[in-house]
């Protein structure tokens, strides 16, 4: 009995101490992988480089018709004919709208008969008082006036009827016409928005600080996010004698060319004002900064060959140009940086450079 218990105890030793060998060893095993130094990462690198940058203002602004109106009409009458059409591009003097004029055209016959007769009644009271003076002054000043107030009179009713033919004031795009065929029309009552789309202008303001660097003439670059990646050009035509009361900023008017359309009175526009100075700057893509309320940082990579480690190091940023950012401080020129992969990257962690396709901002790394 005592042998056979024996044997169980040996047994049961056995078995538990195999168990916690294992144990052991895996957890040693476990230990080893987490004090091995992580795999290399694959990134993509930019070099960190000195540029010449040309001094700017950056503001945002609305772009404005040069001119700008809603057509309308002097007098009253009915709607005759609509020869305009919504959204064409109209001359100057290019017919727009009728209204009726047949009760104009009937006084106006009238009034020109009247004039005829007062004409021929003037022209044979001449005669008369250049022949001897056969009739006296005051007979012949008074069939004068009556000539010249009958000739009034039809000039008046000729304007009148002119008026009742509303013409386009320049060249200009249409917009949607307000009125119908058959409406009647009180005088002021809109008919139709013209407005001259080339040149264009777009206004800005900027601080007061600013107000010894602008000027006119001064060349002005415009992004519109109905264009992305465009970039229109343009200048500085007119600035403000005086500043906002309330904000304190100068109003700013430039002027550009528009001979296709594609800017737009209304749109909202990120401005830079070019001015004459030049700075050295050095600049990295912005996708290699990475940004955090305690700082911005990069990640530089050092080393040569196949060895290739990474350190962050913190930066100071300053204005940004395209898809590039301006270094202040932190970096020298020749630097090589991380540009893309920097997720889960860590101090001295090797990496690897493969900058034939973007990996943007894709998990990498162990």
């Amino acid at each position: 009995m005592y042998k056979r218990l024996a044997i169980m105890i040996v047994v049961l030793l056995l078995i538990f101490g195999g168990i916690f060998g294992w144990k052991a060893y895996t957890g040693r095993q476990m230990a080893a992988q987490f004090k091995a130094p992580p795999p290399p990462a694959t990134v993509a690198s930019a070099e960190v480089q000195a540029e010449v940058w040309q001094s700017s203002l950056q503001a945002v602004g609305s772009l404005v018709a040069t001119q700008d109106i809603d057509v309308t009409t002097e007098v009253a009458g009915q709607v005759s004919a609509i020869p305009l059409r919504s959204g064409e591009y109209v001359k100057a003097g290019e017919l727009l709208l009728e209204l009726d004029d047949s009760v104009d055209q009937a006084e106006l016959a009238g009034l020109q008969a009247e004039f005829k007769l007062a004409e021929l009644n003037f022209a044979r009271m001449d005669r008369l008082y250049q022949d001897d003076k056969k009739i006296s002054q005051s007979d012949h000043d008074l069939a004068q006036a009556l000539l010249e107030k009958t000739r009034a009179l039809v000039a008046a009713k000729q304007a009148l009827i002119g008026k009742k033919k509303i013409r386009a004031p320049f060249a200009g795009y249409l917009g949607i016409r307000q009125v119908n065929l058959g409406q009647y029309l009180a005088p002021g009552s809109p008919i139709v928005l013209l407005q001259k789309l080339n040149p264009i202008h777009g206004d800005f303001s900027l601080p007061e600080r600013n107000m010894a660097e602008l000027a006119l003439g001064l060349a002005v670059e415009l992004q519109v996010q109905s264009r992305p990646g465009r970039s229109f050009t343009g200048r500085v035509t007119a600035i403000n004698p005086g500043l906002d009361a309330q904000t304190r900023n100068i109003r700013v008017r430039a002027t550009l060319d528009n001979p296709k359309g594609e800017l737009r009175p209304g749109m909202f526009a990120d401005m830079r004002i070019l001015l004459p100075a030049k700075k050295q700057a050095l600049t990295l893509p912005q996708t290699a900064v990475m940004y955090a309320p305690y700082g911005n940082s990069v990640f530089v990579i050092t080393g040569q060959d196949k060895e290739l480690t990474i350190q962050r190091r913190q930066v100071k940023t300053g204005a940004v140009r395209g898809n590039r950012i301006e270094i202040i401080e932190g970096l020298a020129a020749g630097e090589q940086v991380v540009s893309t992969g920097q997720v889960k990257l860590r101090n001295d962690q090797k990496v690897i450079l493969d900058n034939s396709v973007d990996l943007g901002a894709q998990a990498i790394g162990p």
